[in-house]
């Protein structure tokens, strides 16, 4: 199954949506916890909504539940944590909640997870896509877009 990852920032609308639409990405799986910063520009949840469906025929899903929390990620951005502790806590986060039961297969084909990272080398989309492949039947064959 093809899955997709992408971040907004260093790409403009152009290039952004040139991405997705070349992919053939069905569905965009916004993964931030706020969607809504106006620092997010053209990437503000009805921005996208709109966008996604006028140029690239694909639907839009928020989901909250695939991202860190509030305090893990402040910790993370603020210094206070290495990544290899955020990365622990976070994979242990995707654990407790349990995602490979509750996210559907049908989702992730051909979808893409959305963050705000440029490259997916430190962001938690890619940790996504990793723990997905170790903890369920899915085999995502992930194409990191930047």
């Amino acid at each position: 199954m093809d899955i997709y990852t992408i971040g907004f920032t260093q790409k403009n609308a152009e290039t952004f949506f040139k991405f997705l639409k070349v992919s053939g990405v069905k569905t965009l799986i916004d993964v931030r916890l706020n969607n809504v910063s106006q620092l997010a520009g053209f990437a503000k949840k009805d921005d996208l909504k709109f966008f996604l469906k006028e140029l690239c025929k694909a639907e839009y899903v928020h989901s909250p539940e695939l991202a860190p929390t509030k305090d893990i990620l402040n910790a993370y951005k603020k210094g206070g944590m290495s990544w290899e502790v955020y990365e622990d806590k976070f994979l242990n986060l995707m654990a407790k909640r349990n995602i490979e039961r509750t996210v559907m297969p049908a989702l992730l084909d051909n979808g893409c997870l959305l963050c705000s990272e440029h490259e997916p080398h430190f962001c938690h989309r890619r940790l996504v896509v990793e723990y997905l492949n170790e903890n369920s039947d899915l085999n995502l064959q992930v194409k990191h877009l930047f």
